[in-house]
């Protein structure tokens, strides 16, 4: 009786052992799914952040084995005796369930990731925020009703710009694969998008860097006393004798450096005239610096990214308080944003609203996509894409807010001279041609782009004191802008080239090397004469209609093909919150109707108006319109058509049984961890989403088009297996 009840004893001790090992097994398995997840969030330096594979498991310091204090595996084992002894099999019980219970990582798995969340956000900042923000929104602003154009552009942000911005993040951290992977994953037929936005962004990238290019001549020649554009250079004549330049007199000082001393403008481009040796030599170096910023990779690039996303922000503070402290800077500031409300009901108002957001944020070019997919699978992408879009039309307007009072002061300056010669000439009795000054006039003389940049403000900058000082600082702001906006335009291309493997042996250094090498050997043609206009015709025409109808197809392939209940489970299961119905609304409705209305409009606009380009008259020392000839037209035509018919081609050849894009890894995303540390359960779709999104019993919604779900093994099937 007493062996009975002592065995009985050692039984319940045995059960209540079981029981506690399995609580404190499910307790332990809990944290440590938190801490596989959650530890990189919160900056653990033994995780990379983004490393999200690597962050589950390690061999080198085991999560769970430190969780459980347990020796690691080339220690010997510790010596036990007395009671404990008892529990060594269900320790080794524990361990073999432990050693179990950690869900195997795809041993192949070695993409690059972001080293903190910062970097992630300064480099998706410094992406967005561009040289449109400088020298485009402003003059789009005071052009299409000053105050009354910010209602368009924060409708068109809610209705385009953010929602856009928040599919691209949300998709390439749920596949984790560049845009020509995440495209193909998403529907074979669809693989053309991914091609279609490398190809743009390459396109887009070749001629961008001209203006870093631009950057440098000018940043080289600001540390020179007096600044080359300050005054017009003399000319020598053959009998010994010096005059002042007549093209320049005609002109302006910064006007005539920039098109004769810099660009070497000819009068049309169809005389290229001469090769332009200091911009050859420019961008051959920006090329270079573009190279080796971006060889190192994203995982090594936190301290170029630091510096290119905070010094352009430090200069436009600096220039704030120069700005305001100047004559007229008021002027300046209420001409900008002084609504004219008449503008509202003009279509071109909102064409042009649209527009600038969509390119302000980097909308279709690839560059999100690949930056989102080094993130976390549960970072929260839409707290992201509300910070970086908002801060990019913060930068925007505070960039106004500086350029304009600038403006002012220049305008101001010009409108007191006219003033004082008016009142010399009427106290001299000289009433005939008496000059008119009007002060909006000069206000309103403002400039797109680099008109902007190159004549305009470096015309105020002259009148500063210490004006070296201020051309320098300008000039660094815009390289910068520039060269990290490149960073996130190439990434987009070298992402999606090695994680389709098109050059498998050959290591992403080297494909970086070899795109920015083609790129600088294509450039070269605009190092020339008509190197400005031939700009100009890409700028004009490469990338804008290309990337609206690149956004146009993926919001239809997330919402109708991909499906749109599924993209929000996804969501939910990265972030731990389910997408809004507004969102969702947008991804299917709003957003594509606003990007075709774009679309159509441009399209009209341009059949009725045509296009011109600015071509230099050297006796007027002015531009004049100059109509596209015929040779231009056949180019712009091929850079649309180059881009965009891939979209169409890949769905087409997968039809006929040829498969363009090969892709045999299936997208990898942890579904049941995520669901696990979230507490999500499914989500039955409301009397709402039936209505408005079509979604059928059998899963598939909208339009009769059937959803297609990413080429993937769930992990509890892994599990079973």
């Amino acid at each position: 009786m007493a062996n009975t009840a002592h065995l009985f004893r050692r039984q319940s001790s045995r059960d209540l052992i079981q029981q506690a090992t399995v609580r404190s097994l499910d307790e332990l398995e809990l944290r440590e799914l938190r801490s596989r997840l959650v530890r990189a969030e919160n900056g653990n330096r033994n995780v990379v952040y983004g490393a999200t594979n690597q962050a589950f498991v390690s061999d080198i310091d085991p999560p769970m084995g430190r969780i459980l204090d347990l020796p690691p595996p080339s220690s010997a084992p510790p010596t036990v005796t007395g009671p404990i002894a008892k529990l060594s099999t269900q320790t080794s019980v524990i361990d073999q369930i432990v050693e179990e219970s950690v869900v195997p990582e795809r041993p192949d798995d070695e993409r690059e990731s972001w080293d903190s969340k910062w970097t992630f956000l300064l480099a998706t900042i410094g992406y967005a925020v561009g040289l449109g923000n400088v020298w485009r929104f402003p003059y789009l602003a005071q052009k299409n009703g000053g105050g009354a154009f910010l209602v368009p552009y924060f409708v068109m942000l809610l209705l385009q710009g953010i929602p856009i911005f928040y599919l691209e993040l949300a998709i390439g951290q749920r596949l984790r694969k560049g845009a020509i992977g995440v495209w193909h994953e998403v529907s074979a037929y669809l693989g053309g998008i991914g091609i279609s936005s490398a190809f743009v962004s390459y396109i887009v990238a070749l001629y961008y860097n001209t203006i870093i290019a631009w950057c440098l001549i000018y940043l080289l020649h600001s540390f020179e006393s007096p600044l080359p554009w300050a005054d017009c250079p003399k000319r020598l004549y053959k009998n010994f004798t010096y005059d002042i330049e007549p093209e320049c007199v005609v002109s302006s000082p910064t006007k005539y450096y920039w098109y004769r001393e810099t660009l070497k403008a000819s009068p049309s481009v169809n005389e290229p005239e001469e090769v332009n040796y200091n911009v050859a030599i420019a961008l051959i170096t920006a090329w270079f610096l573009v190279y080796m910023c971006m060889v190192q990779g994203i995982t090594e690039s936190s301290k170029i990214v630091y510096v290119t996303a905070i010094f352009p922000y430090v200069v436009l503070i600096i220039f704030f308080f120069r700005g305001i402290t100047l004559k007229g800077a008021s002027d300046g500031v209420l001409h900008l944003f002084t609504p004219r409300w008449e503008s509202i009901l003009e279509p071109v108002v909102w064409l042009e609203a649209g527009t600038q957001i969509f390119f302000s944020l980097g909308l279709a070019f690839g560059g999100l996509i690949a930056f989102s997919s080094y993130n976390p699978a549960n970072n929260n992408c839409y707290r992201d894409a509300l910070v970086v879009s908002f801060t990019n039309c913060s930068t925007s307007m505070f960039a106004g807010v500086v350029v304009f009072s600038v403006i002012g002061f220049k305008a101001t300056s010009i409108f007191d001279s006219c003033m004082e010669e008016r009142t010399a000439l009427l106290a001299a009795n000289k009433t005939l041609n008496l000059p008119v000054c009007n002060l909006q006039k000069e206000l309103e003389n403002s400039a797109s782009g680099t008109g902007l940049a190159f004549i305009i403000f470096t015309e105020a900058i002259n009148q500063f004191p210490a004006a070296q000082f201020w051309a320098v600082l300008f000039f660094l702001m815009l390289f910068t802008l520039g060269i990290d906006s490149q960073f996130g335009t190439l990434e987009g291309v070298t992402t999606s080239l090695v994680d389709m493997k098109l050059f498998p042996n050959l290591p992403k250094e080297v494909i970086t090397g070899g795109l920015c090498f083609s790129c600088c050997i294509l450039s070269m043609c605009f190092a020339n004469g008509a190197g400005s206009y031939i700009f100009q015709l890409m700028d004009s025409f490469a990338g804008n209609y290309s990337l609206l109808i690149i956004a146009f197809c993926e919001c239809v392939g997330v919402s109708y093909i991909y499906g749109l209940k599924r993209f929000a489970d996804d969501i939910e299961l990265m972030t731990g919150s389910r997408p809004g119905l507004y969102w969702l609304l947008c991804w299917k409705y709003f957003s594509p109707i606003a990007m075709l209305t774009i679309l159509i409009a441009s399209f009209l606009e341009l059949a009725s108006e045509g296009s011109s380009y600015p071509g230099w008259n050297e006796l007027t020392g002015n531009t004049d319109r100059l109509e596209w000839p015929h040779w231009c037209i056949v180019v712009a035509i091929l850079l649309i058509m180059v881009s965009i018919l891939w979209i169409p081609g890949v769905a087409i050849c997968r039809l006929c049984g040829i498969n363009i894009i090969e892709d045999t890894e299936p997208a990898w995303f942890p579904t049941n961890e995520l669901r696990d540390v979230h507490g999500i359960v499914p989500h039955e779709p409301t009397d709402i989403e039936v209505s408005l999104f079509c979604i059928r019993p059998d899963g598939s919604e909208g339009l009769c088009c059937p959803t297609y779900g990413p080429r993937e093994r769930p992990l509890d099937e892994e599990e079973e297996e």
